[in-house]
């Protein structure tokens, strides 16, 4: 990525104890690039390098703007960054109201014009309107997730910064809080860097991916691409490892309250959605509920039945089993069986299948469509 080109570039490296980072990536300019990894891996410590808040040696570029260069002694200071940061306990001033704590945001912005929203496309967008004369004591946890992110946007960040911002909340209030991050590519032409170590998170929200581990980075690259690599086992849970699917909403079956999906010429058939035709829908097939069959199976009580070609097979060490990689008209299925199963069938690369899968997980781009351990049988 050249100088002239937008988007973030930047490279860390240094000792922190006995722990080390050293990293170099690059980040588009639009969409949510997600910081993942195990807890302890680094990830928070590079974001406190990009907003100026941890300072080892390295390189950082903004859109073209050299924020840090130690060879050339430039640092640009945190309060001279345009960012906005929101921490893991969406913090917020206990002694103002919500409309104060907001305000407090957009006063940070001065008198910046780039375009950014105002105060109520803010709370419109994030259903603030009803909190706003309320004290932060008295909110969920979901609704200071969501004030702490208006008041970051409110700052007209060219660069948000997101610290595992569902840390300590509960599952309703993730379900209420998701829709939200999954809204803010779209609706805010900012760069968002979001760090986690749920790859349910990361499937459901990222457009791209930098994957750490030990203080390096291992890979990096378009989220759905990154999550059909087999040799990240080590970095992402295997057994919620799983691949991203784009499909499009192509038929609602009302009577039977179902959504049949188009997926690169195959179908898919999934619980109602409530979306228009042609909406796009992502959908998370995690390997653990994908079987294969070398024939159409028939019946089964399964709906959905991929053709494709198995296209890699790595047995998993000191397990019971192996991860096949299967091509879907270009995409990837990850299917999670046991070497046996895989001995038994007489699979091997360039083998035509089916691959069943037995459940989906919707993402949380429209919002209608978040949901969870969606059946397909």
């Amino acid at each position: 990525m050249s100088e002239r080109v937008g988007g973030i570039v930047a490279s860390f490296a240094g000792r922190l104890g006995a722990f080390t980072i050293d990293v170099a990536f690059e980040i588009p300019r639009r969409g949510i690039t997600a910081l993942f990894g195990p807890s302890g891996c680094g990830k928070t410590t590079i974001l406190r390098c990009i907003a100026g808040l941890q300072r080892l040696e390295g390189r950082l570029q903004v859109d073209g703007e050299v924020w840090q260069d130690s060879a050339r002694g430039i640092f640009l200071p945190p309060h001279k960054r345009p960012i906005g940061y929101v921490f893991q306990e969406a913090s917020l001033f206990p002694h103002l109201s919500v409309r104060e704590n907001l305000l407090y945001g957009a006063r940070r912005s001065g008198t910046r014009s780039d375009g950014g929203r105002g105060f109520d496309d803010v709370v419109e967008l994030l259903r603030l309107d009803a909190l706003l004369e309320r004290s932060p004591g008295t909110l969920s946890g979901g609704q200071r997730s969501r004030v702490a992110i208006g008041r970051a946007l409110l700052s007209r960040p060219r660069l948000l910064l997101m610290d595992e911002p569902l840390t300590g909340l509960d599952l309703r209030a993730k379900e209420e809080i998701l829709p939200y991050l999954a809204m803010l590519h779209r609706e805010f032409s900012i760069p968002i860097v979001y760090v986690s170590h749920e790859i349910a998170e990361v499937a459901q929200l990222a457009d791209h991916m930098l994957v750490v581990s030990d203080g390096k980075l291992v890979a990096s690259g378009p989220t759905a691409a990154t999550l059909e690599r087999l040799d990240l086992g080590s970095v992402v849970d295997r057994f919620e490892a799983g691949v991203v699917l784009t499909c499009r909403v192509v038929e609602q079956l009302s009577a039977f309250r179902a959504t049949r999906l188009d997926h690169r010429g195959q179908n898919l058939v999934v619980p109602e959605i409530q979306v228009p035709i042609g909406t796009e829908i992502r959908l998370r097939v995690r390997a653990r509920e994908v079987s294969i069959a070398t024939r159409r199976p028939e019946g089964i009580s399964i709906r959905n039945a991929l053709e494709g070609t198995v296209s890699e097979i790595v047995e998993e060490p000191d397990t019971a089993y192996a991860e096949v990689l299967v091509d879907v008209g270009g995409a990837k299925l990850r299917a999670r069986l046991t070497r046996l199963a895989v001995h038994d069938l007489g699979l091997k690369p360039g083998q035509s299948v089916f691959a069943l899968i037995k459940s989906v997980t919707l993402d949380g781009t429209p919002a209608q469509a978040l949901a969870t351990g969606v059946s397909g049988n």
